[in-house]
């Protein structure tokens, strides 16, 4: 079954940029049979027999207890927002979360974990230039109209945004013979992606700009940008390597 959209459950949220508490509330009732995540747990685990305390709370209960205390959780459904309370300059006095408590340039246990212990600029493991036959650099940032694969469900930023494309310097499109509306194939030994070229500076020479990430059933052969990145993950933060990707392209 399909989960539930922002729309349809409540939730809050953080943010990078600001220290307040936002409440989403939500706008509709969950359409057809689709139905919030915190509902599937709950479920799953009473058919396994789980019947501790947290499985009975739902999600507006949830929603109370994410920051404690530290919010005042009415203040938070009357205006929709909740000023956290903390300092204008944080660590001002130090107190970092390190073992020393200090700002650590070089860290033990990165050390520990078998990491450096120092920043250091690694090699890319698909460098450009280690493959004859995979000459260009491929990273795929979301689209304009798009949030990586979110709203490509709404017509209108489909729309707008057109189609799938691929976008490729001009010196690198013509040494394939490559115009800008040729029906392109992009290509690694993972797999293959079909779409349009769109021959701009917007694409640093050597480097193509999967724009993405379209839903495989809008792809002219059922396939996206996903087609051509590897499942590496980073060392520290074991996220995704999707900019480390070496393709080739030719006219479909």
């Amino acid at each position: 079954l399909p989960a539930t959209t922002q729309l349809e459950h409540w939730d809050v949220h953080s943010s990078y940029g600001h220290t307040d508490v936002l409440l989403n509330r939500p706008a509709i009732a969950p359409l057809g049979e689709a139905r919030p995540n915190t509902q599937f747990f709950r479920e799953l685990a009473a058919r396994m027999g789980f019947d501790d305390p947290c499985f009975q709370d739902d999600d507006l209960t949830l929603c109370r207890q994410a920051y404690g205390d530290k919010v005042d959780f009415d203040t938070l459904l009357a205006q929709g927002f909740a000023t956290l309370p903390l300092p204008e300059a944080p660590f001002a006095e130090g107190a970092f979360p390190t073992p020393s408590g200090k700002c650590e340039f070089f860290s033990d246990r990165l050390v520990a974990q078998g990491l450096d212990g120092l920043p250091e600029v690694l090699p890319n493991a698909e460098p450009v230039g280690s493959r004859a036959d995979l000459p260009l650099a491929m990273i795929s940032p979301p689209a304009r109209n798009f949030l990586n694969s979110t709203f490509v469900n709404v017509q209108s930023l489909r729309d707008a945004e057109g189609e799938p494309a691929l976008e490729i310097h001009p010196e690198d499109a013509a040494e394939r013979g490559i115009e800008d509306g040729n029906v392109v194939r992009v290509f690694n030994d993972r797999g293959s992606h079909t779409c349009v070229a769109r021959v701009s500076t917007r694409a640093r020479q050597g480097v193509v700009v999967g724009l993405g990430i379209w839903w495989r059933k809008w792809g002219r052969d059922g396939t996206n940008v996903n087609e051509l990145t590897s499942q590496r993950l980073t060392d520290l933060g074991r996220a995704p390597t999707f900019y480390d990707c070496l393709v080739e392209v030719a006219r479909a």
